[in-house]
């Protein structure tokens, strides 16, 4: 029996990412296309498009293709093994959900799921396909945890059911506590504070939450109950920046206190504005008038941060109409987003209060790039990566003179720098002449 080759290297931190998933492909050569994929997505390449990617880690297109359509390894596995590895990194700290919907724009109806309905990122009605989302927030880091297609009753194949979108985040929520998270905080918009299923989910398993209700919201009430307001309390809201701003708050009381409490916050308690007034409902006990409101502002991270994520990851680059190769792609950028974060001293080894230091960081990284004029120092998801971009700057720049040294392998480095160096000196001779 023939023993495998072993499987072509690319950059240290992607290939020992990658290293975790590779039992789960059956070949040598789906596995690199897998590792090829993850250097690809973390690259400057502005649209994820697989010839874009291809041409930047000097692959093939069509295997790329073939490996999201045809290749038979399995996405719930794959899936399974980034929520470990999730798990492992956070080492049972606790962290805050986030719960929130994406939409794109799609044209046409070939593409499965896709349909005229509410697309967020565009404030509104329009030919397109969502997804509920459950995101991990831990200190100043966002992580990708569970995701679900939205299924409209007008796309839905034979023998399957329709969900709404509440119900599929009760179910993102089931599944991450039969997983064993420590859910500290889960945080959503209106439109699932406003479900009776959402809510019920969380207090089946005693999870605090706080949510954005209407300003319509309706209780049950005992004959002779009043709604009553108390007074505006100022408290500072804080920004991941480090700057804040001064906020207002009062607890608003449907007859009498209960587990389930109300809030309005403000930024002008004279005019209120709608743009910037929320209602927001909660089961934390305590006076949480100075925490409440930056705990609801955490469902910002997500906002901010899943809009950065699909724009520099290429969420919406795919270009496949069949739901099971979207999903694939759909967990490969998750799995790219997660090797981002756990890049950072945050989801990394180093505890949450440890300060990082230039000494730590050339510990982590060779001096050739800490160094660097374009090194960042800052710990942010986006400084991360753009320090990832700066690492594996090399390999994408041989991977486009391969064409042109006329070699197919970039671990073989000898040969790729015999060929530039007579590729420069037949140059030389030429210009002599």
């Amino acid at each position: 029996m023939t023993t495998p080759r072993k499987p072509n290297s690319t950059v240290p931190f992607v290939d020992q990412y990658c290293s975790t998933y590779q039992h789960l492909f059956a070949d040598v050569r789906t596995f690199e296309c897998f590792k090829s994929l993850q250097l690809g997505l973390v690259s400057e390449v502005k649209r994820k498009t697989l010839p874009a990617i291809a041409r930047a880690v000097g692959a093939d297109a069509q295997a790329f293709h073939h490996f999201l359509v045809h290749s038979p390894w399995s996405v719930e596995c794959f899936r399974e093994q980034r929520i470990a590895l999730t798990k492992q990194a956070l080492n049972g700290r606790s962290i805050t959900v986030c719960i929130d919907e994406t939409g794109d724009k799609k044209k046409g109806k070939k593409t499965d799921y896709v349909s005229r309905q509410y697309i967020g990122n565009v404030g509104k009605i329009d030919n397109g396909i969502v997804s509920v989302h459950a995101f991990g927030l831990l200190g100043n880091i966002t992580f990708p945890l569970l995701f679900r297609v939205f299924k409209p009753e007008c796309r839905l194949a034979k023998n399957e059911q329709h969900k709404s979108k509440p119900k599929i985040a009760a179910d993102l929520i089931d599944e991450l506590c039969e997983q064993g998270f420590n859910i500290g905080l889960v945080v959503a918009d209106s439109h699932y504070g406003e479900s009776s299923d959402f809510i019920n989910t969380l207090w089946k398993h005693r999870l605090h939450y706080v949510v954005a209700i209407r300003s319509n919201h309706g209780v049950w009430m005992l004959k002779g109950w009043v709604v009553r307001r108390n007074r505006w309390k100022s408290f500072e809201r804080q920004f991941s920046n480090g700057k804040t701003e001064t906020r207002y708050i009062r607890e608003i009381i449907f007859g009498k206190r209960k587990a389930t409490r109300y809030y309005e916050i403000t930024t002008d308690i004279e005019k209120q504005p709608e743009e910037s007034t929320w209602y927001i409902m909660t089961n934390l006990p305590g006076k949480i008038e100075k925490t409440v409101g930056n705990l609801f502002g955490d469902r910002t991270w997500v906002e901010y941060g899943f809009r950065q994520v699909k724009a520099e990851l290429g969420w919406t680059d795919y270009k496949l109409t069949a739901y099971r190769g979207i999903e694939k792609w759909w967990e490969m950028v998750c799995s790219a987003y997660l090797m981002v974060s756990m890049q950072t001293t945050t989801m990394g080894e180093e505890s949450e209060e440890e300060v990082p230091d230039k000494a730590s960081e050339s510990q982590r990284y060779p001096a050739m790039y800490t160094t660097h004029k374009w090194w960042d120092e800052k710990q942010g998801w986006k400084a991360i990566l753009n320090n990832m971009r700066l690492m594996i700057q090399p390999f994408v720049c041989l991977s486009l003179l391969l064409p042109w040294l006329e070699v197919t392998q970039l671990n073989d480095l000898g040969k790729v720098l015999q060929n530039l160096i007579d590729k420069v000196n037949g140059f030389a001779v030429f210009l002599r002449l």
